[in-house]
């Protein structure tokens, strides 16, 4: 729906040629390496994005390293790990809710719970702790259908910056470089 109201192409973080071994490395308990797998599935999606960017598209995906990183220290991994520098930088957006609906979007999700969504409930805390240390955009969807919080994303800002970003522009500077086009 948000990509539609963009005009944007919606990228799956997780690839397609992922999904039969997700299904193993979700049903094994080793956090680390689910980690590893799902950086390898959003680094395979960050590719695909970059390529719609260059060829001018805009693109919506539906979470980010954020959530990958967020999700699995939070529930125990022990890897550090830095990211490449040149990873398309999206403006983030943390739906939000209050803890009574969210339970009851829980409830009637239509897909299985599994081992992992219950590890996420119980760490749910240290979770929402370790999302803090992304700027992101918090919209609060607590009574809010789906075409209202698309609304509310779309509405919150225009020209994409984050409220963390230096929104002064940027001029000649005799020690700053001009901008270098992209090659397609």
């Amino acid at each position: 729906m948000l990509a539609a109201s963009r005009g944007a192409i919606l990228v799956p973080t997780m690839p397609s040629i992922y999904e039969p071994l997700r299904r193993e490395v979700d049903a094994r308990g080793n956090v680390d390496a689910r980690m590893c797998f799902y950086l390898s599935a959003l680094l395979t999606a960050a590719d695909q994005i970059r390529s719609h960017l260059i060829a001018g598209d805009p693109v919506v995906v539906e979470s980010y390293f954020a959530r990958c990183l967020a999700n699995h220290h939070a529930l125990g991994a022990g890897i550090d790990i830095a990211l490449p520098s040149d990873l398309p930088q999206p403006t983030t957006y943390y739906l939000i809710c209050a803890e009574d609906e969210r339970r009851r979007r829980l409830v009637h999700r239509d897909k299985p719970v599994s081992r992992w969504d219950v590890l996420a409930e119980d760490a749910a805390d240290r979770i929402n702790r370790a999302y803090a240390q992304f700027p992101m955009y918090r919209i609060n969807t607590t009574g809010l259908g789906p075409e209202d919080v698309c609304r509310a994303i779309l509405a919150t800002d225009k020209r994409g910056a984050h409220r963390s970003a230096n929104p002064e522009p940027v001029g000649p500077h005799p020690y700053v470089l001009p901008p270098v086009p992209c090659r397609s």
